[in-house]
């Protein structure tokens, strides 16, 4: 099955997968701290808008006890960060970014997805061109672009960042094409990157 690209978030704990038919020459690098999605070297030029994104940022803003990790398939990953850091509740800074952004006018309607998560609470939300979801979860939470585009729970073993990107990019969806995993914990935030190589 293929269900595009997909977060699952719980407290502590966040990930995400990029799963693309039409551009698989992607990569996510480590730019200090902020984890990009982008082109390889070897991909082919594009003017598509949607191929280049942060898809995790860490905030530790006036409304967040500790770091906090935001997560996410695009561009609105950015705002939901800036809000967070004014102070904004998780809540609300997933909803006003993923309303004011809208899904993507592609030819799909890809839904926007996103997700908060901190050392004891988590957040999840998508935006479809029919729906605005947003809410708060107690366990491992997915929502994909394609097919399980309602928050739904998910089964994931990993524990650690590591285990959490490896765990998605694994996980048996089609059209792998790189990871991220993200924990956060009373120690800050903790990365990982698998990028299929």
């Amino acid at each position: 099955m293929y269900i595009g690209r997909f977060i699952v978030v719980g407290p502590g704990l966040g990930a995400y997968r990029v799963s693309s038919r039409s551009f698989p020459n992607r990569q996510i690098t480590d730019r200090e701290g902020t984890l990009t999605v982008g082109p390889t070297p070897e991909a082919p030029e594009t003017d598509n808008p949607y191929v280049g994104y942060n898809c995790v940022r860490t905030v530790d803003g006036p409304a967040t006890e500790g770091e906090v990790a935001v997560v996410g398939n695009g561009s609105h990953v950015d705002p939901i960060a800036e809000k967070l850091d004014l102070g904004y509740p998780p809540r609300d800074a997933l909803a006003a970014s993923l309303l004011a952004l809208d899904y993507e006018k592609d030819d799909y309607n890809t839904p926007r997805i996103a997700g908060v998560v901190d050392a004891d609470e988590a957040y999840i939300g998508t935006v479809r061109h029919d729906a605005l979801l947003v809410k708060r979860v107690t366990e491992p939470t997915l929502v994909a672009t394609y097919e399980e585009n309602s928050p739904a729970a998910y089964e994931l073993a990993a524990s650690d960042a590591a285990g959490a990107a490896a765990e998605l990019y694994e996980a048996d969806y089609e059209h792998a094409v790189c990871a991220a995993g993200v924990t956060v914990d009373a120690d800050g935030t903790t990365y990982a990157i698998e990028n299929g190589e």
